[in-house]
């Protein structure tokens, strides 16, 4: 009679693991569904756990959850926009470009009620959390585009373009993924500089970064 294969030991998970865990299967949930539609009981379910428990991670119950699942998805698209200083500008916005694309695909329905708000659940501390991955992504442009003391109209442009960038994905959403990403990243690559461009007639500051992007391409 051969020997029963040994139990595996069990191991208890630490206060940061098992937090990791919820929130990994609250994005799960979030990412297809909007806030308003996932319970905590759903989130137990998910992570295989009891709803008990989720209770002792997030006492403050799905608001807490859902401000944690979001704060989780802001850092992982700000650094969406966190490049390596290499190689020609418009190449490094492409590639920045293809991280948060990817992002908006694989989040798919749920990018909305993530990162758009209007839902049961939106307050001022997430829409606070929204307006940072904004401020950030703007903040690794400026950097990379390496104007020292950008001026007002090329801020402006740069935050116009993000704003672009965010309406454009959820378009994209909405049409069904129609257009492939690598479609979706050259397009708006030539928006920026066509954004760029436009202010360009106006402002001097930005003239002269347009000049340099061409001759840099």
């Amino acid at each position: 009679m051969r020997p029963s294969a040994p139990t595996p030991a069990y191991r208890r998970l630490s206060v940061e693991e098992r937090r990791s865990q919820l929130l990994t299967a609250a994005l799960s949930l979030f990412a297809h569904r909007a806030p308003e539609e996932v319970s905590l009981d759903d989130v137990a379910e998910a992570a295989g756990v009891s709803r008990p428990l989720v209770y002792r991670y997030f006492p403050g119950g799905k608001q807490q959850l859902y401000e944690a699942a979001l704060r989780s998805a802001a850092e992982e698209l700000e650094q969406c926009f966190d490049e390596p200083r290499e190689g020609p500008l418009l190449s490094r916005l492409g590639r920045a470009l293809d991280r948060y694309l990817a992002f908006v695909d694989q989040h798919d329905a749920g990018f909305s009620a993530l990162l758009q708000g209007g839902s049961v659940v939106e307050t001022s501390r997430t829409t606070a959390i929204v307006d940072g991955v904004r401020r950030a992504a703007a903040q690794h442009i400026l950097s990379h585009l390496q104007v020292t003391a950008p001026g007002l109209r090329l801020r402006m442009t740069v935050k116009v373009w993000i704003t672009a960038v965010e309406a454009a994905s959820l378009l994209w959403l909405d049409e069904d993924k129609q257009i492939p990403l690598d479609e979706m990243r050259d397009w708006l690559v030539d928006q920026f500089v066509a954004v760029l461009s436009v202010t360009g007639a106006r402002d001097p500051q930005t003239a002269e970064l347009v000049r340099v992007l061409a001759e840099d391409g």
